[in-house]
């Protein structure tokens, strides 16, 4: 059964373009309540141990520097089937491959400064809710 809860965080590239509300305004329109949000940076270190699923991939210091460089917003979001529906409306990690109107298409540059992170199942919104949020930071 699918769960109610995704995972997201708002990458540094769109929230130093300025995309934050634009993009807060699409997940709310989409349907989607937030029920945990923060504007926080990652250290190095968090950013490493966020994506250390990744660690043996030859992205993965890339990926942790530019996770780094700069302040992100995380959120938890709820919705029926809210990690599946929340894949479908931030789009294709290829901006370029990504659906007109969605998240990635609209704000994302690259593969790489890609606006949006999405959690794949049900099992990992658990996982990286919890990394980002204490149960008294979730309503």
């Amino acid at each position: 059964m699918a769960g109610n809860r995704t995972f997201t965080m708002i990458k540094p590239d769109a929230v130093k373009n300025g995309h934050i509300g634009a993009i807060l305004n699409d997940i709310n329109s989409a349907g989607f309540k937030i029920v945990a949000m923060k504007y926080t940076k990652l250290s190095a270190e968090k950013a490493g141990e966020f994506y250390a699923v990744h660690k043996e991939r030859p992205f993965y210091g890339e990926l942790v520097e530019f996770m780094s460089s700069g302040p992100i917003v995380a959120a938890i979001l709820e919705k029926d089937n809210a990690v599946a529906d929340f894949r479908t409306t931030i789009g294709a990690t290829n901006p370029a491959e990504a659906a007109e109107g969605t998240i990635r298409a609209k704000y994302a540059t690259s593969i790489g400064e890609n606006a949006v992170h999405g959690s794949d199942s049900d099992e990992n919104a658990k996982i990286e809710g919890d990394f980002h949020f204490a149960g008294t930071e979730t309503f």
